[in-house]
């Protein structure tokens, strides 16, 4: 079983490569595999800050181990000129993990590792998401998840911040958004979400595709 963290935090902005390369020393020198870290992707969107971290074991039992060593620390120190926390609750480390609150797989059959995943960003109503979650769940009922060729998504909050996970197994999403944007299953969805989610960069957004994160450093375990 594979379990999903995702952190929320503010980075300054084209600081994007220092962060890489940071994490990337961190990687490489050491093992985080031995701590249940398998994978890591990270992405941003204008100061947005976003951390996707997969585990082969529950995030309870590792990070309490993690969060002691001395190169949990030293990372926390070479990133903190560059990253900063995004609550306003912030107090300690775990105050940046966003909450998942809907996820959707075909025939609720854990996903394999995808191909693609894409993280699109945008603000959330504070208190909605239930209204969100339920959207996406009458539509995943639907044809459109496997006309998009969407084999998994996670959505996740923090504060006002709405995070939406998608994994596809044979195309980037960002072509899978392009080619079914015309849809009437993905009007409504679109509409039906208005009144709960926004933009986060409202001056830079013309469609959808907009509101997609950018990945700017991936690592996976080799064993």
């Amino acid at each position: 079983m594979t379990y999903r963290s995702v952190i929320v935090a503010r980075i300054r902005p084209d600081s994007e490569e220092k962060v890489a390369d940071i994490f990337a020393r961190n990687d490489e020198t050491t093992r985080p595999q031995d701590f249940g870290v398998i994978g890591r992707t990270l992405y941003s969107l204008k100061d947005l800050y976003i951390h996707v971290i997969e585990r082969n074991v529950d995030p309870k039992v590792s990070l309490s181990k993690a969060r002691g060593l001395p190169t949990f620390q030293q990372i926390c120190e070479d990133i903190d000129p560059y990253v900063t926390p995004y609550s306003k609750n912030w107090k300690v480390p775990a105050d940046a993990v966003a909450k998942e609150f809907y996820h959707w797989t075909p025939n609720g059959n854990e996903s394999r590792p995808a191909n693609y995943q894409a993280v699109i960003a945008a603000h959330i109503k504070p208190g909605t998401e239930p209204e969100v979650a339920r959207i996406f769940a009458e539509s995943d009922a639907g044809p459109l998840p496997a006309q998009m060729g969407i084999t998994a998504r996670y959505l996740y909050s923090l504060d006002d911040v709405y995070l939406h996970i998608l994994e596809r197994a044979d195309a980037p999403i960002f072509t899978a958004m392009q080619e079914n944007h015309g849809r009437p299953a993905f009007a409504k969805i679109m509409e039906d979400l208005n009144p709960y989610i926004s933009p986060y960069d409202p001056d830079n957004w013309r469609t959808p595709a907009d509101a997609v994160a950018k990945e700017f450093y991936r690592w996976r375990a080799d064993d």
